[in-house]
């Protein structure tokens, strides 16, 4: 059931959003001429690799200096129009594809990168090494989920795993229709960027 809802959902916002690739799609490429889309590695459902596909809303090899790196609110790499597409999330509107094809689905676990740097000592590391994280991969990840709409993104790793696990306990389709919901609001409301870190448990 959750299956079909994805893909039926999916299918109906890609007509809808339609107009809205063709505008973004000019915006991102007049602001620097660069590339309008970024695929990225991911990990999915059970340790399945797989390639995100988002807007581009960074500088171009925005990651040469710095590496794989989780980005900040306040990252200076973020172009002025990936700003815009950041806090309303629209940057990840081409993620509709991403759930036809069955490697994510509306709402789960953000699906996190193989490697990525992490720590004080500044150390590349498997996602593996990051504690919760095999729990994660029982479910398939999600375009939104409890962790992303309810903390920022610069909170806490192991606060994050902490909401994406109970989110996996207590899993129900009434619950992901009330998070796609809440998911909306929030990208009317343009907060995706500027909410504080919830200080409620799960």
């Amino acid at each position: 059931m959750k299956r079909v809802f994805d893909f039926l959902l999916a299918l109906i916002g890609l007509i809808i959003s339609a107009p809205l690739w063709v505008l973004f799609s000019l915006a991102i490429w007049l602001e620097d001429m660069g590339p309008v889309f970024y695929r990225q590695e991911r990990v999915g459902e059970g340790g399945k690799i797989f390639k995100s596909l988002q807007f581009r809303s960074m500088v171009v090899d925005a990651e040469k200096n710095t590496g794989p790196v989780q980005s900040p609110v306040d990252d200076s790499r973020i172009t002025d129009f990936g700003r815009i597409l950041r806090i309303t999330a629209m940057d990840e509107l081409p993620q509709l594809l991403n759930i036809l094809m069955g490697d994510i689905s509306f709402v789960g676990p953000r699906a996190l990168r193989p490697e990525e740097i992490d720590g004080p000592e500044r150390k590349l590391k498997s996602v593996w090494e990051f504690r919760g994280f095999e729990e994660r991969c029982a479910v398939r990840p999600g375009l939104t989920g409890i962790a992303q709409i309810l903390l920022s993104r610069d909170a806490p790793r192991d606060l994050k795993f902490k909401y994406d696990l109970w989110y996996i306990k207590h899993r129900s389709f009434w619950l992901d229709i009330y998070l796609i919901l809440l998911s909306f609001l929030v990208t009317f409301m343009g907060k995706w960027e500027s909410r504080k870190i919830s200080s409620g448990s799960c």
